[in-house]
């Protein structure tokens, strides 16, 4: 994306942030709204990977038993 489609997709939000850390970004030049945008992004990201974890619980915990019972499937054929 251009930087122009980026910044006509940005839009304008308040957030409430502890005023020391607040002042302390500013001191050392960081932009706020870029860093808020990376924690926002890695919190989904995290979220994600969270929610996956418990969709996908029950099918996980089955191929663990299979491995536990039977083990590795085309073990045999592994070259290490």
């Amino acid at each position: 994306m251009t930087a122009d489609v980026k910044a006509k997709q940005r839009r304008p939000t308040n957030v409430s942030l502890d005023a020391e850390l607040l002042q302390e970004a500013k001191k050392l030049g960081i932009n706020i709204s870029r860093s808020a945008e990376s924690g926002l992004r890695d919190a989904i990201s995290m979220k994600r990977a969270e929610l996956w974890k418990e969709q996908n619980k029950a099918a996980l915990e089955a191929s663990n038993s299979y491995v536990t019972k039977h083990g590795i499937p085309l073990a045999k054929h592994r070259k290490f």
